[in-house]
C-alpha cells in the first residue's frame, strides 16, 4: 500500500462522514473476547427461537473467518433519535390504548439506508488500495457488531447491552466494513455506566438479568418481533403497550437525556407520535399492511404477528382501565 496507513484512516473517516455516518472508528479484526460467554448463552437457550444466532458460530466470533485475511474493521454509526409528536388539546376520557413502536422502526428500513453507503465506502477504499479486499456487514450478518463498535471507540457497551456514545447516547444504528488492510485502531472508550442501574430496574419483564447480560426470551423487542408463537401470560401482561420493539431501557438511560435529533430525513417517523391504534391494526388487510409499512423495518414481522401484538396491547389497556375504575369511586 503506497499511502500512509494513518493518512488513509483519516481519509476513511472523512469519507464515511460525507456518506452520512455520524460516528466512525476502526477496530482490529481480532477474535471475540465473548466467545465462551456467547457459547454458554446459546447453550442455555437464551436466544429463544432465534436459531440463526447459533449458525455460523465461527464467523460470528472471529471477523477473520467472515473475511479471510481481515486485519481491520471500520465501524460506523448513525444517530436515529427522532423527537416524537406529543398529543395536544383535550383528550377523550378515557384515552384508547396505543401501541408503541421502537424509534428505529419509525422511519425507512435502516438496512436499506446503511448498506448502500457501506458498499460505497468499501468501493472507495478498494480504489485507494486495489490490493485490498473488503466485506460489508449490517446487523443481519454474522458479526459481533456491538463488541466491534466498542473496540473502535464508537461507544461503550452499556448495562442494557446497547452501545452508548458520550455525546449521542445509545440511539445508534451500526454497520461495518471489514478489510484486509492493516489500519491504526482507535481506543475503546471508558465504560461510564458507573453504579447506575436504571435500565435494569425499568425493564418490566426483567430481561436484563444482570449488568451487561440479556435474556432474549424475556425481552419485549424479542417477544414482539422475533417470537412467532403465543407469548406466555406473565410476559404478555408486562409488554407495557409495545406493539413493535421496545425502547424502555434507552428512554431511562441518563446518557440519552440530551440526545441530538437524527439528521437523516429517511429516519423521520411515518407515525409522528410513534404509536399506532391497535384497533386499527386489527382491522388491517394484507393490502393495508403492505401499503402502510412499505419500506419499513416493521415488515420484519408479518401481519398475523403484528395483530397478535395489537390484541395484547388492547387487552392490557382495557385491563388497566378496569383497574383505574375499581380504584376510583367516581368511575361509572
Amino acid at each position: 500500500m503506497s499511502i500512509n496507513p494513518h493518512e488513509l484512516a483519516g481519509q476513511i473517516k472523512a469519507r464515511a462522514r460525507t456518506l452520512g455516518f455520524d460516528l466512525v472508528g476502526i477496530a482490529p479484526a481480532e477474535p471475540s473476547g465473548y466467545r465462551g460467554y456467547f457459547r454458554q448463552w446459546l447453550d442455555d437457550g437464551r436466544q429463544g427461537t432465534m436459531e440463526y444466532l447459533a449458525r455460523r458460530f465461527d464467523e460470528r466470533t472471529d471477523p477473520r473467518v467472515y473475511l479471510p485475511g481481515a486485519n481491520s474493521v471500520i465501524c460506523v454509526a448513525i444517530n436515529y433519535h427522532v423527537p416524537l409528536q406529543s398529543s395536544t388539546g383535550v383528550l377523550p376520557a378515557p384515552p384508547p390504548p396505543t401501541g408503541k413502536i421502537a424509534r428505529y422502526a419509525l422511519g425507512d428500513d435502516y438496512h436499506e439506508l446503511i448498506k448502500p453507503r457501506l458498499y460505497t465506502l468499501a468501493d472507495w477504499l478498494r480504489d485507494q488500495a486495489p490490493e485490498s479486499r473488503t466485506r460489508v456487514a449490517v446487523d443481519t450478518a454474522p458479526v459481533m457488531e456491538k463488541e466491534l463498535a466498542a473496540r473502535a471507540g464508537i461507544g461503550w457497551m452499556g448495562k442494557n447491552t446497547c452501545i452508548i456514545n458520550e455525546q449521542i447516547g445509545s440511539w445508534l444504528l451500526l454497520g461495518e466494513v471489514l478489510t484486509t488492510l492493516e489500519l491504526p485502531a482507535d481506543c475503546p472508550p471508558v465504560d461510564r455506566c458507573g453504579s447506575c442501574t436504571r435500565c435494569i430496574d425499568a425493564c418490566p419483564t426483567r430481561a436484563i438479568t444482570a449488568p451487561y447480560q440479556l435474556d432474549a426470551r424475556r425481552c419485549i423487542s424479542y417477544l414482539t418481533i422475533e417470537h412467532r408463537g403465543q407469548i406466555a401470560p406473565d410476559l404478555a401482561a408486562n409488554l407495557s403497550g409495545w406493539l413493535y420493539g421496545c425502547d424502555i431501557c434507552q428512554e431511562v438511560c441518563p446518557w440519552n437525556r440530551r440526545a441530538p435529533a437524527a439528521a437523516d430525513p429517511a429516519l423521520r417517523p411515518r407515525f409522528p407520535a410513534g404509536t399506532l391504534d391497535p384497533g386499527q391494526v386489527l382491522s388491517w388487510t394484507r393490502d393495508d399492511y403492505g401499503r402502510l409499512l412499505r419500506g419499513s423495518a416493521m415488515k420484519r414481522v408479518k401481519l398475523p404477528v403484528l395483530q397478535r401484538n395489537a390484541r395484547l396491547v388492547q387487552a392490557s389497556g382495557q385491563l388497566s382501565l378496569r383497574h383505574e375504575c375499581d380504584a376510583d369511586d367516581a368511575c361509572q
